[in-house]
């Protein structure tokens, strides 16, 4: 895995699967930013990649409001690039007359819509981008992988942060994934979503409300 000259920024990467593709990238030569809500953490995982030889492709990131309104023009200029959102297997489809699920809440729906809804961002975001050789697809890396929140959920671990991380490296680095784009995998195959992920007015009615809500409609 060569990564020399690249420029990855990992959010949430101070654990779990985030912290095991962090540091292979690291090993790979590229810059790594490391993102996390937990200073202590971020600092620890840039020691401990520094003290593995990669001292200079290693910076550490604590906030990314400053660059949120920079990091599409920087992934143009930098094209080819590439974007890898983490979703899941676990979709739930929105609900467009109570999105806030405020009629009978559960927690398990409200995770599953988020990810079908990232999956649908995914999409129309890949239709944004085209002829900018930038690309983005979304994964199902693995099946409860043996993390810190799949512990203390009280689940028994299925899959191992290597398996999980393994496929998000896939659509990081591979060479059949190259120019690829809007597309959602299952660990290291490429699957279906929910239906809903391509009904077109679902995810016009999905940025509306997401525009809305961030303020930026």
């Amino acid at each position: 895995m060569k990564m020399d000259g690249k420029t990855v920024l990992i959010t949430g990467s101070t654990d779990g699967v985030g912290r095991y593709v962090a540091a292979q990238l690291a090993a790979g030569g590229a810059k790594v930013l490391i993102h996390g809500r937990d200073q202590a953490r971020a600092k620890n995982l840039a020691d401990e990649i520094r003290r593995q030889g990669h001292a200079e492709p290693t910076f550490y990131l604590a906030d990314l409001s400053s660059l949120a309104g920079l990091l599409l023009p920087a992934l143009k200029a930098a094209a080819p690039s590439r974007i890898v959102n983490v979703a899941s297997f676990g979709q739930h489809p929105i609900d467009f007359d109570d999105v806030m699920i405020t009629r009978g809440y559960n927690g398990g729906r409200a995770y599953s819509q988020s990810k079908l809804a990232q999956i649908m961002f995914t999409i129309d975001l890949a239709n944004e981008l085209k002829g900018s050789d930038v690309t983005v697809n979304s994964l199902h890396p693995a099946t409860y992988m043996n993390t810190t929140m799949v512990r203390q959920g009280g689940i028994t671990p299925i899959s191992t942060v290597e398996q999980g991380g393994a496929a998000i490296l896939h659509l990081a680095t591979g060479d059949d994934v190259a120019g690829r784009s809007g597309l959602f995998f299952n660990g290291m195959y490429e699957a279906q979503a929910n239906p809903q992920a391509y009904d077109v007015t679902a995810r016009k009615k999905l940025r509306a409300i997401s525009l809305e809500l961030t303020g930026l409609g």
